[in-house]
């Protein structure tokens, strides 16, 4: 895909921005979430909504070709399986713990943002996806930029819990594997279609684990009188979860995998790297963390990188290279 490419191309590099905008505003609210909810049923809260809203879409705007619920075909269903249980499923309880273990929510976006190593093997072995030089050389830069943004002018090194760190790592996997099978997927499922189906089947996944690990005394433990004060730690945790499940888990997983569907997973997959771009910038503007000279350089490296890595390149990298 290039820049320079038709309008479909130009409205796909729209909705993957737009999309990493609202997912670097998930840790943040996630860390808000947990503070008044245990992270099962935080995830529990996040889910059913937003299945529910992807239903009511789908049934009021049943015309429309982006937003249509196709009936999902047996052959097709160990995709949905693998992909609903990489993500959300899988990815969402490895995403809450790793925010919870580690200190600070850009660190953490940092780590989860480094599907862009990852993709391009899973693409090329898998999906036979063609990847050029611009694609590796696009990856490499951004993602030194992500690094320096995150680590330039830190006065502690610590990122909390290592094991943080590996889960932030397993989540990033799962994520990638998730968005390999949104590529598989026939192109005859709307984004919609997608989206509600791996959701569904990750809620399927996810309710025996909800009671295992917590269950409906979890939800009985909850001082729900909270609620009566604007200001409590209980209604900010709902107002996030209530933007987890709006934004996140269904506006960003459409526009993505819309996106995704249109330039490959390589290319999408890149844009993981802007997000703690704009989490650097939320955190600036709304909790006082500095912003160096240094870390808006890593902002121009990690813009750099994404523009090279949508450029076309004739050059290709043999599979066998990967």
């Amino acid at each position: 895909m290039s820049f320079s490419g038709n309008k479909t191309q130009y409205v796909a590099v729209i909705a993957l921005i737009v999309s990493m905008i609202i997912w670097s505003v998930s840790g943040i609210a996630i860390k808000h979430a947990l503070v008044a909810l245990p992270p099962f049923t935080m995830i529990l809260m996040r889910f059913i909504p937003s299945v529910l809203l992807m239903l009511f879409i789908g049934i009021v705007w049943r015309k429309h070709s982006l937003f249509c619920l196709q009936r999902m075909e047996l052959k097709d269903l160990p995709l949905f399986l693998i992909a609903g249980f990489c993500q959300p499923f899988l990815y969402y309880m490895l995403e809450t713990y790793a925010y919870d273990a580690l200190n600070s929510p850009t660190i953490a976006e940092t780590l989860l943002s480094t599907s862009p190593l990852l993709s391009p093997i899973f693409a090329a072995v898998i999906l036979r996806e063609r990847i050029t030089r611009n694609n590796i050389w696009g990856i490499l830069i951004s993602t030194v930029g992500v690094f320096v943004l995150t680590l330039v002018g830190a006065t502690d090194y610590s990122i909390g819990s290592y094991w943080g760190v590996l889960l932030a790592f397993m989540a990033v996997s799962a994520a990638v594997i998730s968005s390999v099978m949104m590529r598989k997927a026939p192109m005859r499922y709307s984004a919609l279609s997608f989206v509600f189906y791996t959701q569904v089947i990750s809620l399927l996944f996810f309710i025996p684990v909800w009671f295992w690990r917590e269950g409906p005394s979890a939800l009985m433990a909850i001082d729900w009188s909270q609620l009566a004060d604007p200001a409590s730690s209980l209604t900010v945790a709902l107002w996030a979860v209530s933007y987890l499940a709006i934004f996140a888990s269904v506006t960003a997983f459409i526009l993505f995998c819309f996106a995704l569907r249109q330039v490959g997973v390589t290319q999408a997959n890149a844009f993981n790297n802007i997000r703690p771009v704009f989490t650097a910038i939320w955190m600036f503007l709304f909790f006082g963390e500095q912003l160096p000279a240094l870390k808006w350089v890593g902002m121009a490296m990690i813009i750099l990188g994404i523009f090279i890595c949508q450029k076309q390149d004739t050059k290709t990298i043999n599979n066998k290279q990967l």
